[in-house]
């Protein structure tokens, strides 16, 4: 049986642990090493123990929580040598201190590696982050890339090896339903998502201020910018239509979007930074959600037809778009199934296991 070790803080995440089972359910020893949290600028994420079952969650220790380029897992070694990897699975990107040392332990054992990387900019870095970088482009024996954007960055910057275009997770089908029927409530938006200022969440407040109809905004998430959002809120004079929910469980996620008429993603490109995907657009197509987001990055591509997309930082288009679905139920109704049908073409947690056991086993071919 093949033997994959997996490196994922993500895992942490419950609802992403379903692909995990679904990898280990194509005859392969998965073995997943997570932190027992994660911390970043939402606040401190627990381990959420949701898909268990066929494989092995290792919940361990780490140096430097919450810092993306420091952080690593000090009981790698022993990990390693305890279960002896045909593959290991290093869910980072090949600019940080986690993938170095991972990839750098598992050359010593002769173990295949596989990076997963996000990254859909050109970014150049410092020494040592740029010397470990290349060292990690040249010594990896697989990329996986989240969208075709990333694949040209790793490109553009050497890497000349095999390289695969797989989303890090997609949605289950069954957890994520359709809404059934409509209750009698006011229009409402959501924003699932970090509350930072490159999320343009500020250009979603003013646009859905000027809407003629009853509405209110759903924000669901922790950041930074919770205190300055209620500001503009107030200044606006919308502060009793928008409710603050904070950091929830992923668990309670599918229920969160059966509360909604649209989900906004209304991004902004910055000159480190644009959309890497927007995870919430699948889960809300999923659920039947309509779903607007801005041209940043990723988002155009993920939406396809399935949605409204709106040139970012553009709040005269969003505030159109906003009001193309509050007025338009038809409109609602094809968005929403169309969207429902994009992601199971997609977007599956099933397409992901398949695409990426085919990567594991052709590296033990090899």
């Amino acid at each position: 049986m093949l033997r994959v070790l997996m490196l994922c803080k993500a895992c942490v995440v419950g609802i992403y642990q379903r692909k995990l089972e679904l990898i280990a359910a194509q005859n392969i020893d998965l073995s997943v090493i997570v932190p027992h949290f994660w911390r970043d600028e939402r606040g401190k994420q627990p381990l959420e123990r949701v898909y268990t079952q066929g494989y092995d969650l290792q919940a361990t220790s780490i140096r430097f929580n919450g810092n993306f380029h420091l952080y690593h897992f000090p009981n790698l070694v022993k990990q390693i040598e305890a279960f002896h990897p045909h593959v290991i699975h290093i869910d980072e990107e090949p600019y940080n201190f986690a993938a170095w040392h991972a990839l750098y332990h598992a050359r010593k054992v002769n173990a295949k590696t596989v990076f997963f990387c996000w990254q859909n900019i050109q970014r150049h870095y410092p020494p040592p982050f740029s010397w470990g970088e290349r060292w990690a482009l040249h010594h990896v024996d697989h990329l996986l890339v989240g969208t075709d954007d990333a694949g040209t960055v790793w490109r553009d910057k050497g890497y000349i090896g095999d390289l695969s275009v797989i989303p890090q997770f997609g949605i289950d089908p069954d957890l994520f339903q359709l809404q059934q029927d409509k209750p009698d409530r006011p229009f409402t938006i959501g924003y699932i998502g970090r509350l930072v200022e490159e999320k343009g969440i500020h250009h979603l407040l003013e646009a859905a201020s000027r809407l003629t109809v009853d509405w209110r905004l759903r924000l669901v998430g922790g950041g930074p910018m919770r205190a300055t959002l209620n500001q503009q809120a107030n200044t606006l004079g919308i502060a009793d239509r928008i409710e603050f929910i904070g950091q929830i469980p992923s668990t309670v996620m599918p229920s969160e979007y059966q509360q909604l008429d649209v989900l906004v993603l209304p991004s902004l490109t910055r000159p480190n930074w644009k959309e890497q995907f927007g995870r919430v657009l699948i889960e809300a197509m999923a659920s039947g959600v309509p779903v607007i987001g801005s041209d940043s990055g990723a988002i155009p591509g993920v939406i396809g037809d399935a949605g409204l997309v709106f040139r970012e930082s553009d709040v005269d288009a969003l505030h159109n778009a906003l009001t193309q679905l509050s007025d338009n139920a038809d409109l609602r109704e094809q968005l929403k199934k169309r969207g429902r049908a994009h992601v199971i073409q997609h977007y599956t947690h099933q397409s992901v296991a398949d695409a990426t056991v085919e990567v594991y086993r052709q590296l033990a071919n090899e």
